[in-house]
Formats: structure tokens, C-alpha cells, sequence
């Protein structure tokens, strides 16, 4: 083997080797590396800040990944497709209702949605689903109740299944009027991914382990979840201490802490660019709000970030036409800045 041929050879290797690592892990190690060389002082602090945080917040994540696990054995999460039969005003209520009870993020209930459209469930009650899916599910409900405190969380689980209602009625009202037909862009929806597992659902068994299959499912979901929120909550936590510690609390109060139209309208766009995930979120707006950060604005983010973040819209741009794809913005959007004005109301009586 020449000098080249061995140099092309190690790189490769080089690169397969940081492909298998975990790309938030190794995010998180270099945030640490960065501080270790450009700000020693703020090593130890950022450390004991994350792990005392992980310490606080770990009863949750036991119980929302316990509670994810089970509905995974249990083949619950079937249910699912009962929400796209039959009456479509029915159809639209019950799948957004559906949607704040199923365990998907924007990106993962993608291949979900693409599968509905393709077997021609109406898009007025997939898009009630597709928005309120994100926004909430009973893990996120349980960590929103230990990142922000139930008010909070009720709140959101409430905004998220008013969005999707309106959302899936808004559409309804756009096909009678002959618009947005065939939504799915050529060639997406053709029997594709999770189109099986709609058609032909699991029988829920809910005392799974009688089963020694569905056993083997509770502990891989159990694995998986530990590992996806641990994950991301640690990075979250190490961003969380990095952002008090560099970012004054008046520059964030002049910005998003008054409560009004425009800090909550910023608030809704910051959400695009900056949302990691929804479990990531929570922290970051936990330690946002402790510096002044309005409720208003801080709903308005998680709100407009959970559906429209910068991942989940490239999704939605390959997945659906463009005008989907621009009513799928405007009514997160809309709904996002409406639900961080309403419960801004709220919280000031």
C-alpha cells in the first residue's frame, strides 16, 4: 500500500469512527474542551451545574421513560389509527386529541404522516395530528411538570390540542374551498415507511410481561429513551450554565421579559433557529425564564420551536407540496404567537 492509499485509508477510518459516535455526546465533550481552553473558570461550575440538574430532574425522566416503554410493549401507541375513521369534524378532534397522547417528535412522526396521506386519510385531520403530535406526549408532560411546574405543563397540553383543532379545522374550511389537493410531493407516500404498521396494528396486550417478546420491547424502548433523554437533558443543562453565566439577565429581560406583543412575537420566531428538541427546550426555557423571561414568551417559544424548528421544517419541505408546507408554517406560527399572548393573559389576573 502507497503513502496515499494508507493516508485515504486512515481518514476513512477516521471518519467512520466519528460518524458512530454520538453526535450530541461528542457535541457535549467539545463544549467542555472549549471551556477547559478558552474558560478554565467556568469548567467545574458548568459540570456541577449539569449534573446537579440531572440529580434534580431524574424522578421524571424515570417515570417518562417508564411510561414511554410501557406504551411501546403494550402496543398502545396502535391506537393511533383509530383517530383517522370515519365522521371528519370527528376525525379532526380526535386526532388532535390523539396527537397530545402519541410519543412523536416533529421529525419522527414524519414517516407517520407521509404513510396517513398516502392511504388518503384527509389532510385536515393528519394536519391536526402533525401539530399537536410535538407539542406535547405524557413524557414531555411529565418533564414540562418538573422543568416549569404543572400550570405550565396543563397549559401547554391544553394549547397544543386547541392548536391542532384549529389547525385540522382551517384546512377542512381550504378543501371545500378545492385547495390543497394530492398535499404529498411525487413519489413520497407510496407505501412508505410505517404504511405496515397502520394497516396492520399490534394487538395491545397492557399485561405485557406475560410475554416474554413484548418483555424484550419494554427494556429496548426503556434502553433507547434513557439514552435519547440523557442525552439531550445533559447538553441542555451544559448550554443552560453557559447561558447564566455569559448572558446578562437584562439583555434578556429588555428582550422577551415584558410580556408584550413584540417580546412574545420574538419569542415565536427565536423558536425556529434556536430549538434543539422538546426535551432540550425545557431546561433552556426553565433558566431563560429564572432570568426574566416572560410565561408569555416562553410558551410562545417552546409552542413555535416544537413545530417549526429548523429540522422538522426541512422534514415538512420534503415530505409535502409548498402550499402544505407554507399553511403547515403559518398555523404553527399563528398558533404559537396566539397561545403565548393567551396564557401571558392568564398568568398576569
Amino acid at each position: 500500500m502507497n503513502n496515499d492509499s494508507y493516508k485515504n485509508s486512515m481518514f476513512m477510518g477516521i471518519g467512520s469512527t466519528f460518524k458512530k459516535f454520538d453526535r450530541v455526546f461528542l457535541a457535549l465533550i467539545m463544549g467542555f474542551v472549549l471551556l477547559a481552553i478558552f474558560a478554565t473558570n467556568q469548567l467545574v461550575p458548568s459540570l456541577t451545574f449539569m449534573l446537579s440538574a440531572l440529580a434534580r430532574i431524574a424522578p421524571f425522566i424515570a417515570l417518562s421513560v417508564i411510561m414511554t416503554a410501557y406504551v411501546n410493549a403494550t402496543g398502545a401507541d396502535n391506537l393511533i389509527s383509530k383517530a383517522f375513521q370515519g365522521n371528519k369534524i370527528i376525525m379532526i378532534v380526535f386526532a388532535a386529541f390523539m396527537g397530545v397522547l402519541s410519543p412523536f417528535c416533529s421529525c419522527g412522526v414524519i414517516p407517520l404522516i407521509a404513510a396517513l396521506l398516502g392511504m388518503g386519510v384527509p389532510l385536515s385531520a393528519v394536519m391536526a395530528f402533525w401539530l399537536a403530535s410535538p407539542l406535547m406526549d405524557p413524557s414531555m408532560m411529565v418533564l414540562t411538570i418538573g422543568a416549569l411546574g404543572f400550570e405550565f405543563a396543563i397549559a401547554k397540553l391544553i394549547i397544543a390540542a386547541v392548536i391542532g383543532t384549529i389547525g385540522g379545522f382551517a384546512i377542512l374550511a381550504l378543501e371545500k374551498k378545492g385547495l390543497l389537493n394530492n398535499p404529498l410531493r411525487a413519489g413520497v407516500g407510496d407505501g412508505g415507511c410505517g404504511s405496515a404498521h397502520i394497516r396492520n396494528p399490534e394487538k395491545v396486550i397492557w399485561k405485557f410481561w406475560q410475554h416474554e417478546a413484548r418483555n424484550k420491547k419494554f427494556l429496548t424502548s426503556a434502553k433507547a429513551n434513557l439514552f435519547f433523554l440523557g442525552k439531550w437533558l445533559a447538553l441542555a443543562f451544559f448550554l443552560e450554565s453557559i447561558m447564566l453565566a455569559y448572558i446578562p439577565a437584562e439583555n434578556i429581560i429588555s428582550l422577551v421579559g415584558g410580556g408584550d406583543f413584540a417580546s412574545i412575537a420574538l419569542a415565536t420566531i427565536a423558536g425556529v433557529p434556536a430549538y434543539l428538541n422538546g426535551y432540550a427546550a425545557l431546561p433552556l426555557v426553565s433558566g431563560l425564564m429564572e432570568q426574566g423571561m416572560s410565561a408569555g414568551a416562553g410558551m410562545a417559544f417552546l409552542i413555535g420551536g416544537g413545530v417549526t424548528s429548523i429540522p422538522a421544517a426541512m422534514a415538512v419541505w420534503a415530505l409535502a407540496r409548498l402550499p402544505v408546507f407554507f399553511a403547515y408554517l403559518a398555523l404553527s406560527l399563528f398558533g404559537a404567537f396566539s397561545a403565548g399572548l393567551l396564557f401571558q393573559a392568564w398568568v398576569s389576573m
